[in-house]
């Protein structure tokens, strides 16, 4: 592999396995379809019960008014219950509900299963190069969070990105 090309082929493959995940999950589906940025929130408020819309927005890398719309609409759905925050009433803090703590449980368990069978099906050296990259992988997103955002950098609207 040619060092010039490998940053893209590597975006280009985990770009492809997320979407066959994707994909491959939502033929599955019983409920209506969530969309990513759903999703995305629903997991952050899972991993920090209690977080605020603006803290949730830094996060997510998104507007604070584009995280409140997604917000009535979890609330709307019967995903997100928005309490007051105690130390300031104007804030809101967000949980989970039974329902989306189920479909998040149910969706978890059966990405595991999908990646597990197709895991298995590698040979030995190749389930092994997977497993020794997780650690760079991990280092690779944790990079990818903390870089700021560049106001008209990649990604911007206009240029490729995951859904091309």
């Amino acid at each position: 592999m040619d060092q010039e090309t490998f940053p893209e082929e590597l975006a280009d493959a985990l770009v492809g396995v997320q979407r066959l995940l994707r994909r491959r999950l939502r033929a599955g589906l019983t409920a209506p379809r969530l969309r990513g940025a759903e999703v995305e929130l629903l997991r952050l408020v899972e991993n920090r019960p209690g977080i605020g819309v603006s803290d949730a927005a830094k996060e997510l890398f998104l507007a604070g008014n584009s995280v409140s719309t997604l917000v009535n609409q979890l609330v709307r759905g019967g995903y997100l219950v928005r309490e007051t925050d105690p130390a300031d009433r104007r804030a809101a803090r967000l949980r989970l509900t039974e329902a989306a703590q189920a479909r998040l449980h149910a969706w978890k368990e059966r990405r595991a299963a999908l990646v597990a069978r197709h895991v298995a099906r590698l040979d030995a050296a190749d389930r092994e190069a997977l497993r020794a990259a997780l650690p760079a992988l991990r280092s690779l997103a944790v990079s990818l969070h903390e870089e700021p955002l560049e106001p008209d950098g990649p990604g911007e609207a206009g240029e490729p990105g995951e859904g091309a």
